[in-house]
């Protein structure tokens, strides 16, 4: 017969297993602890980044308006130069017409045929502008050229029309020093070469000629003929337009020409008064 054992024989080993489930809960315990102070640690840096991210939003929101108030600012200001720019265009161009007072107008109306020549052609309306501008201005040089020549009624010499030819190059002259963000000077060096090389003051051929002054030279033509001169009457658009669709292809370019006959005779353009 086996004998029971006495109880105070397994109270080591339970205190011994006590202390081991204690020793482990602790260190449980004291694992738990730092990972909460590493959880707290890195919520607090989550703060601090939120925070940062919100003043940094702030300042990007503050740059941007102040972005906004300067390309503002700018439009103003871009508006306010090119409303300068254009009224000293307006301005030399009055003064070429108190020069040359019998083609008063000429500029202007050579300036909106151009216009509505580019416009059909496809022409921007940045390049349309540079037209008008190259319009009000393709004259300037005449002023060098002594009045009593520009007003002349009769039939000019030989001699008075080699200095009314010397008017393109000294508009270039004049107008190259500045500074448009369009081809002016080119323009009025050119607006009066042909696509043949009859033109002056360069003899220029076909393409060596700039699209733009093609333009104006038809534009020129038709209102030159069309308009009173100090040595003849005006001669009517009819005659104009005939003089535009004969030299088609060879004095104009025939782009050009084309355009101009289809606004004329069948789009009801008329020449601005």
């Amino acid at each position: 017969m086996s004998r029971a054992k006495p109880s105070h024989l397994s109270k080591p080993v339970d205190e011994i297993a006590l202390m081991s489930e204690n020793t482990q809960l602790s260190s449980a315990l004291k694992s738990l602890a730092i990972v909460n102070k590493e959880l707290a640690f890195q919520n607090a840096e989550k703060e601090k980044r939120a925070a940062e991210l919100v003043i940094a939003n702030k300042e990007l929101a503050f740059q941007n308006a102040e972005k906004g108030k300067r390309a503002a600012e700018l439009v103003i200001a871009n508006e306010r130069l090119h409303g300068a720019l254009m009224n000293t265009v307006r301005v030399a161009m009055i003064l070429s017409e108190l020069r040359d007072p019998y083609t008063a107008g000429h500029e202007r109306r050579v300036a909106e045929i151009s216009v509505a020549i580019s416009a059909e052609l496809g022409f921007d309306t940045s390049r349309q502008e540079g037209i008008r501008v190259a319009g009000y201005l393709h004259d300037v040089g005449k002023m060098v050229i002594p009045a009593e020549i520009l007003a002349k009624p009769g039939k000019l010499t030989e001699i008075e029309y080699s200095l009314i030819k010397q008017h393109p190059q000294a508009g270039h002259d004049v107008l190259k020093g500045v500074e448009f963000p369009w081809p002016i000077a080119e323009v009025a060096l050119q607006h009066h070469e042909r696509m043949d090389g009859t033109g002056y003051p360069q003899g220029l051929r076909g393409e060596d000629i700039i699209v733009e002054a093609r333009i104006l030279a038809v534009a020129d033509t038709v209102e030159s003929m069309s308009s009173h001169r100090p040595y003849r009457a005006g001669l009517g658009i009819d005659k104009a337009l005939a003089e535009i669709e004969r030299g088609r292809g060879t004095s104009y370019d025939a782009a050009v020409a084309e355009v101009c006959l289809k606004l004329f005779r069948e789009k009801g353009f008329n020449i601005p008064e």
